[in-house]
């Protein structure tokens, strides 16, 4: 069975990577999209040559010459695209809107998937100023892609364990903390955490399965929908130790967005939504998406005592 064609966009970011990785490991004639904006970069310029010696292939293309996006999605069937969303990095995400417009053009894509992989945009109308710029950019792209009639498949990746557990999810550190932590409101609230890696494995799985198609794949991995409280338990488990813990009710927490700049602001509001109002599990899931771990049940997906056992003696 001739396998898929798949072009990555932003394939030398920090989840690029990882679904370039996966890619390769499902046997897809993989392409990662080489921009000249590179420049001297030598870091993302080594990570495109690493992947070509694995088997990817580079093809030119830039945001500011359709004609060479048309032409590099030519080539495929599935693009997928994984630049960077996040505040404290860049934000590119309605640069997709050229992308979607090549699609469109090239007529032969059979798949796209957006630039998503967090929180459900859909689920985010309510989210408070300015983090809902996120959302609310997503949603364009959203309505692009579905209003140029290309079919599609949206992943919602909720937390990714990175920046989330590694750090019991603890703001400006990525590290576990020595001695105490903050717990938001009673810590209760459930979340979903994800692995990378894992995040990359279900993504490439769904991009020619017809279950999926023009629907949104939720991560919502069973065992690893924990409370911040649960997590931390697993930590202390893991080290013999307990840690000083501070509740902080929502208003004082809101209460440090006053005078903080836009990205502290875009950051606290996500962690808002996330750690007090539940937004990642506060809604069933519907006729119009699909749990990724009920679709693949073959998946050996990490689970987060396990991922916190990478942090042990740092």
């Amino acid at each position: 069975m001739a396998k898929t064609r798949v072009l990555v966009v932003g394939g030398t970011g920090y989840i690029g990577k990882r679904l370039v990785k996966a890619s390769l490991a499902e046997g897809h004639r993989t392409f990662l999209l080489r921009r000249p904006e590179i420049g001297l970069d030598i870091d993302k310029l080594q990570v495109l040559m690493e992947f070509k010696r694995q088997g990817a292939e580079l093809v030119e293309g830039s945001f500011s010459d359709h004609r060479s996006l048309v032409e590099a999605v030519k080539k495929v069937d599935v693009v997928i695209c994984a630049i960077s969303g996040v505040h404290f990095r860049s934000h590119n995400l309605l640069l997709q809107l050229k992308l979607v417009d090549a699609i469109k053009e090239a007529g032969n894509g059979k798949r796209f998937l957006p630039s998503e992989f967090g929180m459900d945009p859909a689920q985010m109308e309510h989210a408070l100023a300015p983090g809902r710029v996120t959302f609310d950019e997503k949603m364009t792209v959203r309505k692009a892609i579905e209003e140029a009639k290309i079919p599609h498949t949206y992943i919602s990746a909720n937390c990714f364990a990175g920046y989330f557990v590694g750090n019991l999810s603890q703001m400006e550190t990525l590290l576990p903390p020595k001695h105490k932590l903050s717990i938001y409101g009673d810590g209760n609230v459930k979340v979903v955490f994800m692995d990378e890696e894992d995040v990359a494995t279900y993504t490439i799985k769904s991009i020619d399965d017809p279950r999926t198609l023009n629907k949104t794949l939720y991560l919502r991995l069973p065992e690893n929908i924990l409370s911040q409280s649960e997590l931390v338990g697993k930590w202390e488990n893991l080290t013999g130790k307990s840690l000083d813990k501070t509740c902080i009710s929502k208003e004082d927490f809101l209460a440090n967005m006053e005078g903080a700049d836009f990205v502290m602001q875009v950051g606290l509001g996500h962690f808002y939504h996330i750690f007090f109002e539940g937004c990642l599990t506060n809604f069933e899931i519907g006729e119009d998406g699909e749990e990724a771990s009920r679709l693949y049940p073959e998946v050996e997906y990490t689970r987060m005592h396990d991922y916190l056992n990478r942090y042990l003696d740092i």
